[in-house]
């Protein structure tokens, strides 16, 4: 008591009183509100959800919808006398049992004699059982009866955390309604009304952060409001929630993801090093990054899915990077950080599961699965081209032997008609011509700026080809399908025709890093790869090393006791090309 006045925290003073105030679950308030309307009003209901939620809330906004003066209404007056009553607890027509403290069965027995008394104001006694799942067996048998046949005037509402401990008899003779964790943007949206109701002032940011931490739970994020109020006063900034409670930002997330995907394993890893150096929980970071990923999945399957869940600023941010992010890997990234997750919870050092994690799903994110094996040499066997999904097409190439070496080449496509060269547009920095064949002069790049290179300008476009056939097979013949267009100091230009777009899009979304990667270590200096489409370009062809002598492999691969028992299996034989 201070001043004369007694301070009551948000999560009381801003308990919602009517069914319109209960937050994220219209599915149950209008069916209440229906059942009333109807007058269809069962003797037992069982609300079932995670804490926070509103299960109380509701049984008491339902219970002064029945007993309001002139009840049942569904829009009944929360001024109404008897509806004060029963928000303060003093009403005698309703009563509120805590079933952890009151679970014995001599408890219930003595509801079970109380229960035939008629109200003494309201239209019904009504009976409100928090945590109904803590009552003991015996206890459940006791009210098993009084649920089955209760008088008339008598209705019960039941709430539980763990509806898996109620038992299933008592389970029969309830209506149950599960309540959904509430979404992140109505909670955010929420606490920035209770500051400006209060007069203090909270970013968006710092809500969100709020909001994110409170795991769908209303009354957790009022909670850490009070507590944010009483620490930074009158101004609370992201950076007062994240200091406070050990929360990590929601940017800190977003680049953890996206160095992922980049397959950039020392900015992933210096990321998770800097969280653990700064006290913050590691496995609440992983489940924000499961999170994250997940976010960028629905986002990709479903548009407009997420409307109801996150800011629009949040939905922003994701868009730019599920356009990077391919569905099939977003599922194995989430399958592969759940493990770690599970790995983690009685681990001592989680900081070493969740690198060993992050380094995998970098690894698997580099790997082929079968799924794009199998694509690609359907594709090349037929000229097909790949279900366009992700967007993904293969470059016409020419049928494939019947069996492919090991140390035999992949083989590159044919090369596309050339049309008549365009006229040079003035680029912004002298730009090379378009390169003749391997072993043709080039022009020499412009002097300016200077720089030492690791290999002659005449001999990238083959250096890089070659350097794709080794480490990156599978992509050579979408590398191959365009030509080289300039090399400058900073950046390396790659064109191709407009009949090859999909090849420039394939690999502007998957593989970028490992062309920049490639061409950087031929240069000898850090480049970025620039990725384009145009008129009249023609695929430069760079011919294969010198060919192995495919018969011996072909003895050596037949011989193989594998291969002889599938060759049984399926009654074939092996043909060199």
């Amino acid at each position: 008591m201070v001043g004369g006045v007694s301070y009551t925290v948000f999560a009381r003073k801003y308990r919602p009183q009517i069914f319109q105030d209960v937050l994220g679950q219209e599915h149950i308030t209008r069916t209440l509100r229906n059942a009333i309307e109807q007058q269809r009003i069962a003797h037992a209901y069982i609300f079932v959800g995670p804490r926070g939620t509103g299960k109380t809330s509701t049984a008491r906004i339902f219970a002064k919808a029945l007993n309001c003066t002139g009840g049942p209404k569904a829009d009944f007056d929360p001024e109404d006398e008897i509806c004060r009553e029963i928000a303060e607890g003093r009403s005698l027509d309703v009563i509120e049992i805590d079933g952890a403290s009151n679970n014995g069965v001599e408890q219930v027995r003595e509801l079970r004699e109380n229960v035939r008394f008629a109200p003494a104001r309201g239209r019904y006694k009504i009976y409100i059982i928090d945590e109904v799942h803590m009552l003991s067996t015996a206890a459940f048998n006791a009210l098993l009866k009084t649920l089955e046949e209760p008088p008339e005037h008598a209705k019960f509402m039941m709430a539980t955390t763990d509806v898996q401990k109620v038992l299933p008899t008592i389970l029969s003779r309830c209506q149950r309604f599960d309540l959904r964790r509430i979404p992140t943007a109505t909670i955010a949206k929420h606490l920035l009304y209770i500051a400006g109701k209060e007069g203090f002032t909270l970013t968006p940011t710092a809500a969100d952060a709020v909001a994110r931490g409170a795991d769908g739970g209303l009354r957790d994020a009022e909670s850490m409001l009070d507590q944010l109020v009483a620490f930074c006063g009158g101004e609370i900034t992201e950076a007062d929630v994240l200091n406070i409670f050990g929360f990590t930002a929601q940017q800190t997330v977003t680049d953890l993801c996206a160095a992922i995907l980049a397959a950039d394993a020392p900015t992933a890893l210096g990321l998770v090093h800097q969280q653990s150096e700064g006290g913050k929980d590691l496995s609440s970071l992983l489940a924000e990054l499961i999170s994250h990923f997940r976010n960028l999945l629905v986002l990709k399957a479903d548009p407009v899915g997420l409307a109801d869940e996150l800011m629009p600023e949040a939905i922003a941010a994701l868009e730019s990077q599920a356009a990077h992010a391919p569905m099939d890997k977003l599922l194995d990234l989430i399958e592969q950080f759940a493990a770690a997750e599970s790995r983690m919870k009685w681990a001592p050092n989680k900081k070493m599961h969740f690198e060993v994690a992050v380094i995998k799903a970098i690894q698997m994110l580099q790997s082929a699965t079968l799924t794009e094996v199998l694509e690609t040499l359907t594709a090349i066997r037929g000229g097909v081209a790949l279900p366009p999904a992700e967007k993904r097409a293969l470059p016409p190439v020419q049928p494939a032997p019947a069996l492919i070496p090991r140390a035999a080449p992949p083989i590159a496509p044919p090369p596309v008609a050339k049309a008549p060269e365009p006229p040079k547009a003035a680029p912004i920095a002298p730009p090379m011509d378009i390169l003749p064949p391997p072993k043709a002069e080039l022009p020499k790049p412009a002097p300016e700026p200077p720089a030492v290179t690791a290999i002659a300008t005449e001999d990238f476009w083959p250096g890089l080809i070659t350097a794709v056939r080794r480490d990156r097979a599978l992509i050579s013949a979408w590398v191959e399908a365009g030509a080289l267009v300039s090399i400058e100091a900073t950046e390396v230009r790659i064109a191709f025709p407009t009949a090859q777009s999909f090849s420039r899009d394939f690999l502007e979304q998957s593989h970028k890093p490992f062309l920049e990667s490639a061409a950087s270590a031929l240069l000898g200096r850090k480049v970025a790869v620039r990725l384009e489409v145009r008129d009249g370009v023609a695929p430069t062809k760079v011919a294969p090393p010198e060919p192995v002598i495919a018969r011996d492999l072909m003895e050596e691969f037949k011989d193989d006791p594998l291969i002889r028992a599938a060759l049984e299996i399926f009654k074939a034989q092996l043909e060199p090309a």
